[in-house]
């Protein structure tokens, strides 16, 4: 469905109500019949709401495209001003502020709603009439329960919880409609008419998303803009050369699938045009997934558990209902999805979260839903975009708040992203050679690291045809560089530590984590002087409300070139898991890398069975799957300047370093100490 085709598809239903809640919403933003301080909220969000009203009616007119610069500045200020940093201080949409404004009782709730108000805004420029009407209904239906009240006489907040609830169970179905259908349905051509069809060289066109516009989406389109028509194209190459290559190594049938999804950051369209092309080339219609960098990450990070205030078991069933529901309407285009084609960002500052008891968490009950939900949502998923069709890639480049070194970190990437697959996989096999005589892998840090573990390694039966560690060079996971396996749970017991590491965005201090049998025993780290804060730090963004995970990847980096470059521009902190993950040895909490894939043999180029595909937990796949699946993998690299060994342990007894004070010791291997030695 084409751009202005959206506007045309509105319903008549939803046309009127939003005619009248509109004119609702203009009272409300010229005089709100409220008690103070309550009348200013109402004011301050019926205005933004009139924002997005005004920028829906210039896409229904179709005059959007047709800002100027300064107009699209302008908008782009007026829909994401009052949550950036410097004004978020005094934003109703910052639980801290809602609360000493509005008190304990509604400012949680009311600071979720202008949350809320805001995941409108891309939808308006997509021409979304639904999604503004129900968010305008559902601000006045609020509204509505403090009309006219007394200061004193104020509503019961379970009025105001109920509203919410039934908002977001009633409308389950729309959201997860279309989560499903932007996921699989290439009809779903919002983002590929910005990519195909806007000229590139006229910035205005990042303003079309309605996306939060930086100074990294600006700098780094036009950046682009800058290089060579043979260097996009290359770069377009080695992102969809390695797309497809995943499915050749690992023997699954690309010509089966119509699409593939690219998900790709506002501003590096030039690129993703050129690969749009080539993936047609392979057949593949695209579905399109764009993304900016983040208007706030405190804003993110305080409303991320905002579904504690109306999450219970009933909210979840009617979500998996939903789903699923969603999913077979779909199920043609699902079953054509081929996967995800991921163009990830690094360099934008570290960032340390603020925790605010103001914002909502979850309970201990609603951690476990998250749990189940998460489980039941990914066998769904799973069921109509089968995990053994499927394959992925992802690759990493920069952005220019990196710092002033930008364009040469930029050209370092693209030369890390191009190394020498063959080199590399050659010095990689020899590693494997041994790493397959092992009974077991012990990995200790040096100086103020304290890792101390033992890895039990998968036996084969058979070890002139199989092995146990997977040959990884630049497909799938670009750049090349490691080698991993799947290890047994049982036996493999210590302590995990890394000084400093950054997961998923969010900074760790001194995170330690012990192991027993294989699975996470307790866990700290130094961030917060409250040692339960800590934990709870860990718990929520690693272990992602689980009591406990297993270690489902223990791999070797091999990259020192990523290494070397991160330590030549100070930037170890900046690299995304995707990158950091080759710089050393990494251990991921969570599931296999072989998730859903277990039974689906795959080869190393050597032409052994990569056998370890498995372990006890997802060995409960076929009678108990939601056991079996956590829905989450998160890698924990050791950098070499904090490791000490990685010595393999045969069941007879003797030893064999492959890494020994920080250094490649394996015969075959020096190569990798070059660029630790510059």
């Amino acid at each position: 469905m084409g751009y202005q085709e959206c506007y045309k598809e509105t319903n008549e239903l939803a046309a009127e109500r939003y005619e009248l809640v509109a004119e609702r919403i203009a009272e409300i933003a010229e005089a709100a019949q409220a008690p103070e301080p309550f009348a200013e909220y109402f004011r301050t969000n019926a205005g933004y709401l009139q924002s997005l009203r005004a920028l829906y009616e210039k896409g229904k007119s179709g005059s959007l495209a047709a800002r100027s610069m300064e107009e699209c500045e302008a908008d782009n200020e007026a829909l994401y001003g009052e949550i950036l940093p410097e004004a978020y201080g005094h934003s109703y949409a910052n639980p801290a502020y809602a609360a000493a404004r509005l008190g304990e009782t509604f400012g949680g709730a009311l600071s979720l709603l202008a949350a809320h108000l805001r995941t409108a805004c891309g939808e308006v420029f997509r021409g979304n009439l639904m999604q503004l009407t129900i968010a305008m209904e559902l601000f006045v239906e609020v509204y509505n329960c403090f009309e006219g009240a007394a200061a004193d006489a104020l509503p019961q907040e379970k009025e105001v919880q109920q509203i919410l609830y039934w908002y977001f169970h009633d409308y389950r179905e729309i959201f997860d409609e279309r989560s499903v259908r932007r996921l699989v349905n290439p009809a779903e051509d919002f983002e590929k008419e910005i990519v195909m069809q806007a000229d590139l060289s006229d910035l205005r066109y990042l303003y079309r998303y309605g996306a939060y516009i930086g100074e990294n989406e600006r700098q780094i389109a036009a950046y682009l803009n800058t290089l060579p028509e043979a260097d996009i194209q290359a770069m377009a190459d080695t992102y969809t050369e390695g797309y497809r290559i995943g499915f050749e190594t690992t023997g699954k049938d690309l010509s089966k699938k119509t699409a593939a999804q690219v998900r790709y950051p506002i501003g590096f369209e030039r690129m993703v045009r050129a690969a749009v092309c080539n993936f047609e080339k392979m057949g593949l219609e695209v579905t399109m997934l764009a993304s900016g960098t983040a208007a706030n990450k405190q804003y993110d990070y305080d409303h991320r558990e905002d579904r504690a205030y109306y999450l219970d078991k009933a909210y979840v069933e009617r979500g998996l209902e939903t789903w699923k529901n969603a999913f077979e309407e779909e199920k043609v285009h699902a079953n054509g999805m081929a996967g995800p084609a991921v163009i990830e960002v690094f360099g934008e500052e570290p960032f340390s979260p603020e925790t605010k008891k103001e914002a909502f968490r979850y309970g201990e009950k609603q951690q476990q839903l998250c749990v189940y939900e998460m489980s039941q949502r990914g066998q769904i998923t799973n069921q109509y975009i089968k995990g053994e069709e499927r394959s992925f890639t992802i690759i990493a480049y920069p952005l220019p708040s990196i710092g002033a070194r930008f364009e040469e970190i930029f050209a370092e990437t693209v030369k890390i992203n191009t190394l020498d697959y063959m080199l590399y996989r050659n010095m990689q096999q020899k590693m494997i050679d041994v790493l397959d005589q092992a009974d077991r892998v012990h990995i200790t840090g040096k100086g103020a690291n304290k890792t101390d573990l033992y890895v039990n390694i998968w036996k084969l039966r058979n070890p002139e045809g199989e092995t146990a560690f997977e040959n990884c060079v630049a497909d799938v996971n670009i750049p090349v560089g490691e080698v991993f396996t799947s290890p047994v749970l049982e036996g493999t017991n210590g302590k995990l530590h890394v000084g400093q590491v950054y997961l998923n965005g969010l900074n760790y201090k001194n995170l330690e984590i012990d192991f027993k049998d294989g699975m996470v025993e307790k866990y700290t780290c130094t961030n917060f002087e409250d040692e339960a804060e800590n934990k709870n730090y860990i718990r929520d963004n690693v272990l992602m409300h689980h009591e406990t995970l297993p270690m489902g990847e223990f791999a070797i980096g091999t990259n020192t070139t990523a290494y070397r470059m991160a330590r030549d521009y100070d930037i170890a902190d900046k690299l995304p898991i995707l990158i950091a993950e080759k710089t050393g040895p990494h251990f991921a909490v969570g599931d296999t890398c072989y998730s859903h894939e277990e039974d689906n043999l795959s080869y190393n180029p050597d032409g052994k069975a990569i056998v370890a595909r498995e372990n006890t937990v997802s060995a409960q796949r076929r009678e108990n799957p939601e056991k079996a699946y956590l829905n989450c993998h998160t890698d924990i690299t050791i950098p070499y300047d904090e490791l000490d060994k990685i010595t393999v342990i045969r069941k007879d007894g003797t030893t064999e370093d492959i890494i020994a004070d920080g250094r490649f010791v394996l015969a075959g291997t020096e190569a990798l100490n070059g660029p630790l030695d510059r």
